[in-house]
């Protein structure tokens, strides 16, 4: 009987404990939502999830930004794809969790990265995918080696597409690592490696060479040396596997932007013109030598979906045919300076460039009318140095975006604190549109920002770094009048006796002369 008995309770007790740990894996489960097969990371969950998958892929997205959706799309095919491997993904929306992307310092552009065995400061970034393969090809040869490369001639000039050939001899050396490494950060270019001799003799190269291949037709190659590294290689790749003259549009404008060179010629014309070929010509003649510097790219005025692109540069459909050169670190923009684009012009152009000889191009609103007539003074690209340099006035000037709610934000504050200085005429209060004049002094804040020019010789600038109330700000004018009254006195007196010492140089080279 007591047999019987002691089975029955064991019997509950083991139903006891499964019910127990189903009951703990169905509220697992709910701390970790997915959708899709994709988990729905917060703050709460995260460190968990590390803890749980060995390769944690995670992207970083904000509903609400336009560059990002090509990045979701990918991810999301991706996901589908990767669903039951070893690689778990997950998704953190930025602009929900806060907290959590400032955590990890993913507040800026969308991205996706690869967390290891649970370590949450150490992720690997995936390049910027052009589309789900991208992501599943850097995952493989992530996880793969040279060997997978490895290819056969016959193959090699098979393939329609552009290849990146790696021609060695040995396969353990130190060049196929970096050739490799390479290969995973360009996911979206098609990498091959071949021993084979025949290589040597059809391309006329020797071992240890790179070559651009499209159509088994050689485009470039490059040889590999001691000190080349991975970052070079790159650059060699990401250059040659454009065009010398890349046309804008909706394929080609992230490999526009993300390429590693920074400075971009771009010819804005219109492609239906009578004297279009003989410009692209003359421009398409010239990209080619300064290939690695520069990259050529052609706007196409006349298509409606340039729009943003030509709005940014401030550039009408009927300035065209013209050529501005920007650089995308300071963004600072640089207009040939003729209506004749030939290849010798365009070159000079060019060189002047890399040379730091061409002058800026300050782009300038028209000067309203009665700009000077309210409490908050309207500047303008014209009147701004102008304005501001006054050594008779104390200029605290907004610098804002008529985009940003933040700018926006600032404007009754901008009027109430014009109204507290009425009465003072030597106190300028002011604002300036930053995003249709350029502003040609060194901005080292965000939009907006308030910055404070006092009544000195020297040009001057203070950034204001305050609360951006009332009384701070009044007294952060006032502070600053008072020390720059004191610094005035100095100054004075050092620029009369500068006068009075080019006043006596020149007595006495007038009694010298008689």
């Amino acid at each position: 009987m007591k047999r019987p008995l002691l089975l029955c309770v064991t019997a509950f007790c083991l139903c006891v404990f499964v019910a127990a740990d189903a009951q703990t894996e169905t509220q697992a489960d709910k701390s970790f939502p997915e959708r899709d097969g994709v988990l729905q990371l917060k703050k709460g969950n995260f460190k968990r999830a590390l803890r749980r998958h060995e390769q944690l892929l995670v992207h970083f997205y904000s509903p609400l930004m336009l560059e990002g959706h090509r990045v979701s799309v990918a991810f999301e095919g991706a996901a589908a794809k990767l669903q039951g491997s070893e690689v778990k993904l997950g998704v953190i929306d930025v602009a929900e969790e806060k907290d959590l992307a400032k955590e990890l310092n993913a507040t800026g552009h969308p991205t996706i990265r690869l967390y290891l065995s649970g370590d949450k400061h150490n992720p690997v970034t995936c390049p910027a995918p052009q589309s789900s393969t991208s992501i599943l090809t850097w995952l493989e040869r992530r996880a793969g080696s040279v060997a997978d490369l490895v290819t056969d001639l016959s193959q090699i000039e098979m393939s329609e597409e552009l290849t990146v050939v790696g021609f060695f001899k040995e396969l353990s050396h130190d060049y196929v690592q970096v050739f490799y490494s390479a290969a995973i950060d360009l996911p979206d270019v098609s990498f091959a490696v071949t021993q084979e001799n025949d290589f040597m003799s059809k391309y006329g190269v020797t071992y240890d060479t790179i070559l651009v291949l499209r159509k088994s037709q050689l485009i470039q190659a490059y040889k590999m040396m001691p000190e080349t590294s991975k970052e070079e290689l790159i650059i060699f790749i990401s250059v040659y596997q454009m065009d010398p003259v890349t046309e804008y549009n909706g394929q080609t404008s992230s490999q526009i932007l993300s390429t590693p060179i920074l400075n971009h010629a771009l010819l804005f014309v219109n492609k239906s013109s009578g004297d279009f070929k003989e410009i692209f010509t003359a421009f398409n003649s010239i990209a080619e030598s300064f290939r690695m510097k520069i990259l050529f790219v052609l706007v196409n005025v006349d298509e409606p979906r340039n729009g943003r692109l030509m709005e940014y540069f401030r550039v009408r459909d009927f300035e065209a045919p013209l050529i501005r050169l920007v650089n995308l670190t300071d963004h600072v923009t640089y207009q040939l300076p003729s209506e004749t684009l030939t290849a010798e012009i365009i070159k000079e152009f060019c060189q002047s460039y890399l040379d730091g000889k061409a002058k800026p191009r300050m782009q300038s609103e028209p000067t309203p009318e009665g700009w000077d007539q309210k409490p908050v003074k309207d500047l303008v690209g014209m009147n701004l140095e102008e304005v501001t340099f006054n050594p008779n006035k104390t200029v605290f000037l907004l610098f804002y975006l008529p985009y940003s709610k933040e700018s926006r934000n600032l404007f009754p504050l901008w009027e109430e604190l014009a109204e507290e200085f009425k009465e003072q005429e030597d106190v300028v209060i002011a604002r300036i549109d930053a995003s249709a004049n350029d502003i040609n002094m060194s901005m080292q804040r965000a939009y907006p920002s308030l910055c404070l020019f006092p009544a000195l010789h020297s040009e001057r600038v203070i950034v204001y770094t305050g609360k951006r109330k009332l009384k701070n700000l009044v007294e952060f004018v006032a502070e600053e009048m008072k020390k720059a009254k004191t610094e005035r006195v100095k100054e004075d007196e050092d620029r009369g006796k500068y006068i009075e010492a080019i006043k006596a140089e020149e007595a006495n080279k007038a009694k010298d002369e008689l």
